[in-house]
């Protein structure tokens, strides 16, 4: 999902203590990294991880592939950007060299972190609004992080790493009218899972983020009108963030953001498939579909 500007806080969240356990904040989830390399930073979720990383690490180096370079008003961030469509094998196979050479020449030494953020979705019933938007989707949120983490997980094992895939609730259950958005991040969510199991006892590990609805752009260019989605079950793309750092920083595989997103993801996966499928039909259908004037 990808958003829009955000407003910050004055400081960082305080240490939580969850069960008299003190619980690792964001600062320290990136304490051991050296560089981030991010896919979609221009824009919502993605561009958050940037700035607000750039907040707690002011020394952290940043590379970011996406069409369009973040804008960002921050004159201390340290940031590359490499113009890549996520959606074209070339484009990634160029922009990961341009990686491999940034990181050489940059950042030669620490941990990587790489976030794959892009991705994208459609509203309505399938193949709308036409067969090529959904097979672009695929490319870009399928097969192009793929592509990337295959290419850069060699470096990652060499120098050490983590890998951050941005999931979705989508991912919990089948979706009637964003059933190829809600396929393609049950594919995230399960290929994350299985490459950190694999990933054990190597220097890397995987973390998937499932966020719910976020204040970002992503409805609208999936085709929805502002206000389809209630306010009270969205989140900032900033406490989206937040929690995902926390829960890097605490070792999880997995993370669910936000309490009312994390009902109805154990919901839609323990109900029996069939009734999750109509119940999510119920709720997506709701979302008034209408045409997106730029």
């Amino acid at each position: 999902m990808v958003g829009f500007q955000l407003a910050w806080a004055d400081h960082p969240p305080r240490p939580k203590f969850i069960n008299r356990q003190l619980v690792p904040s964001p600062r320290e989830a990136l304490q051991t990294f050296s560089a981030v390399v991010i896919t979609g930073g221009s824009s919502g979720i993605g561009k958050s991880f940037i700035e607000l990383g750039a907040k707690l690490r002011s020394d952290l180096r940043f590379c970011n592939l996406s069409r369009t370079a973040p804008v960002i008003k921050n004159e201390q961030l340290n940031l590359c950007h490499l113009a890549c469509d996520l959606g074209r094998p070339e484009s990634i196979a160029s922009a990961a060299t341009g990686v491999e050479t940034f990181l050489d020449r940059e950042v030669p030494a620490g941990r990587i972190l790489l976030i794959n953020n892009s991705g994208f979705g459609a509203y309505g019933h399938f193949p709308e609004p036409n067969l090529t938007h959904h097979l672009e989707m695929l490319d870009v949120n399928v097969r192009g992080m793929v592509d990337l983490t295959g290419r850069l997980l060699p470096l990652l094992r060499k120098r050490g790493g983590a890998i951050i895939n941005v999931a979705s609730t989508a991912a919990f259950q089948p979706t009637p009218f964003m059933a190829t958005y809600g396929a393609s991040k049950a594919f995230v969510l399960h290929w994350s899972l299985a490459l950190n199991e694999e990933l054990k006892g190597t220097r890397v590990s995987a973390l998937a983020v499932c966020p719910g609805p976020t204040t970002t752009q992503f409805f609208r260019r999936a085709g929805l009108k502002q206000g389809s989605v209630a306010d009270a079950l969205g989140m900032t793309a900033e406490e989206v963030v937040m929690q995902s750092f926390q829960a890097l920083a605490s070792g999880r595989s997995m993370v669910v953001t936000g309490w009312k997103n994390r009902i109805s993801a154990a919901a839609g996966s323990i109900a029996p498939k069939r009734l999750a499928t109509w119940v999510a039909a119920k709720i997506v259908g709701r979302y008034r579909l209408s045409e997106v004037k730029s």
